[in-house]
């Protein structure tokens, strides 16, 4: 790991590793031909440790990049004006380098405009403060719930849609035009797009023990019986993407439940980050589960000899915050995850300490920060399944006046990422 977070020999000389693996394997052939060397046990096995410790590690990463727009089209619009923010989001990735990656708040465009823009002119080219140009051959992208009118009466406000935050309070995941704060999966390696799954339309009532919000003063639903039957689960979408890696399959678990804020008593954005949470703690559990089905009719969860990583802005934080408790222990508590490494930067720890908040949490862990008033937390995940080795990880959040420092303030959040191998 590097002071800054990031593959530093691939930012000059992407040529550096492979290099240095060679001349390891010369080094050990030229030993090998001057010494007799007795394999013990199965020579085969040896051969695979030889070649799992030349091949490089796999790279996975989260970013929120706070690429949205208010308006429909907006970020389409900026792309191809030229985006200081977008540079540097881009400048970010070029540094950390990342195989494969998911962006939260990338607004969805259905013909992929945005997503080609900022590939071609923004990753495909070299940023200040960045490293040298980055291509994805392969990405996902696809339909979100935010800024999607149900045609009910979401808030409870009395009326069915309206102007500006009403309007986005209305929508099945809340937003000012469809698509915005969208996701989109970038890859280095080619994604099985016949096999991912979308969760988009599963309706939250199809949760067994679903936490249904109520009226504090009355103990009664807060949702009307026909307004709960059909309120979807997800905020924006939960998407099981599979990866074909040089090393097998992995499917990237992404998602962006929404944040526990901006309700009432009811609690009904709290509530509903919980059980956004719980879908993946349940779709990863080897048991069946014939209510979890996906937007083409498929159910049940995950196989239990699958790889996975679980990916996202998850917007709860393990100790602080507004979060539900134990939102998303439901997830680093899983048995079938590996939460035990722990992703930290030298830059949180120097924000938190000039916000003065008092937190219970290990502030070197945190992955934003969220204004003077709700100070760092950890929302950003990245979460690999117990048959995945993690050999390091970490936030690109560089201190200031250090490398890096320069290109991190366009997004709230920063890059979580994490090096892996197969078990």
């Amino acid at each position: 790991m590097t002071p800054d977070g990031g593959r530093k020999a691939h930012v000059s000389f992407p040529f550096f590793r492979p290099l240095r693996a060679l001349a390891w394997l010369l080094a050990v052939l030229a030993l090998a031909g001057c010494v007799r060397i007795a394999v013990h046990g199965n020579p085969e096995a040896w051969a695979d440790d030889m070649a799992d410790a030349l091949s490089p590690p796999l790279r996975v990463a989260t970013y929120n990049t706070s690429l949205y727009d208010e308006a429909a089209g907006g970020l389409v619009a900026r792309l191809r004006a030229g985006d200081a923010d977008a540079r540097n989001i881009a400048a970010v990735l070029q540094r950390v380098r990342p195989d494969i990656v998911l962006l939260n708040e990338f607004d969805y465009d259905a013909d992929g405009t945005a997503a080609d823009l900022f590939q071609r002119d923004y990753l495909g080219v070299a940023q200040p403060g960045g490293g040298d140009p980055l291509r994805y051959p392969y990405r996902y992208l696809a339909p979100v719930n935010t800024g999607v009118p149900s045609g009910l009466d979401l808030d409870g406000n009395g009326t069915v849609g309206g102007e500006q935050r009403s309007r986005g309070n209305d929508a099945w995941g809340y937003g000012l035009h469809p698509g915005q704060y969208g996701m989109l999966v970038l890859s280095r390696f080619p994604i099985d797009a016949e096999q991912v799954r979308t969760f988009q339309q599963l309706r939250w009532s199809a949760m067994p023990g679903a936490r249904q919000p109520r009226d504090p003063a009355t103990g009664q639903p807060w949702y009307p019986p026909a307004v709960w039957q059909q309120l979807r689960l997800s905020s924006k979408s939960h998407w099981d993407v599979p990866v074909q890696t040089p090393m097998g399959t992995v499917h990237l678990l992404a998602a962006h439940p929404t944040p526990p804020v901006f309700d009432g008593p009811e609690n009904r954005n709290g509530l509903r980050n919980h059980d956004e949470i719980r879908l993946w703690a349940e779709y990863i559990t080897p048991r069946p589960a014939p209510w979890l089905c996906d937007d083409r009719g498929r159910c049940g969860g995950l196989p239990a000899d699958a790889r996975f990583v679980i990916a996202g802005d998850y917007n709860a934080d393990p100790h602080d915050g507004d979060g539900e408790p134990g939102a998303i222990a439901q997830l680093l508590d899983h048995p079938r995850v590996d939460a035990g490494f722990v992703p930290r930067s030298a830059g949180a720890v120097e924000r938190a300490r000039q916000r003065g908040i008092d937190r219970k949490g290990d502030t070197a862990a945190h992955t934003g920060d969220f204004g003077p008033r709700s100070g760092t937390l950890r929302l950003d995940y990245v979460l690999p399944s117990d048959n995945l080795r993690v050999l390091d990880g970490g936030v690109f959040w560089p201190a200031a006046g250090t490398p890096g420092a320069a290109i991190i303030e366009s997004s709230d959040h920063h890059l979580v990422w994490l090096d892996l191998r197969f078990d």
